[in-house]
């Protein structure tokens, strides 16, 4: 496998970053990976990541319900099922600016929680 299709030193800190906000272990690896890519089948985020086919599917439906990944069906040539290859249907930027806001407002939501507590002190 090329050095290009695997995790980072720095994308597996990025990884744990995202698990901090409270992101699965794998919908992280999964979405540090897609960042990575213009487009990638699920076998590809399979070997890279490291996870199984059913936690890559999982992690997908998630990305997808989020509208942060799109899905397309490439046909096989013969009989089968069509592979599905996956990319991001929004920047990379503007994933971790939503995260971010998420983060913020969690802090927000602590401090006005503080804020009443000591009401009642």
């Amino acid at each position: 496998m090329s050095r290009e299709t695997r995790l980072s030193r720095r994308d597996e800190t990025l990884v744990e970053l995202l698990v901090e906000t409270g992101m699965t272990k794998n919908l992280a690896r999964t979405l540090v990976f897609l960042s990575k890519r213009d487009e990638t089948t699920s076998v590809e985020i399979e070997k890279a990541t490291g996870l199984r086919q059913p936690e890559v599917s999982i992690a997908m439906q998630d990305l997808r319900r989020r509208r942060w990944v799109e899905k397309r069906d490439i046909k096989k040539e013969g009989k089968g099922r069509p592979v599905h290859a996956y990319r991001l249907s929004t920047s990379w930027s503007d994933i971790l600016g939503q995260l971010d806001r998420e983060e913020q407002a969690k802090i927000d939501r602590i401090e006005s929680n503080r804020k009443r507590f000591k009401a009642y002190g």
